[in-house]
């Protein structure tokens, strides 16, 4: 991953600037993540199973609210 910083006055790393290959691989291995979170969180706490359909759907709006 080549990667570009952008520094203060002081030089000290503020942000970072990535290609956006990297960076939509990251954000779709996060998704990924929460995905799995979210199917562990109900099996632990033995939540009623749900249709599959219903379940993307409500991940998705999931998502969506956490993008904006």
């Amino acid at each position: 991953m080549r990667t570009q910083f952008i520094t203060d006055t002081k030089g000290r790393k503020i942000s970072v600037i990535l290609p956006m290959r990297d960076y939509n691989k990251m954000i779709e291995e996060l998704e990924e993540l929460a995905d799995i979170r979210a199917y562990d969180e109900a099996k632990a706490n033995g939540e009623e199973s749900i249709p599959f359909e219903q379940a993307i759907k409500e991940i998705e709006a999931k998502r969506d609210d956490l993008r904006y």
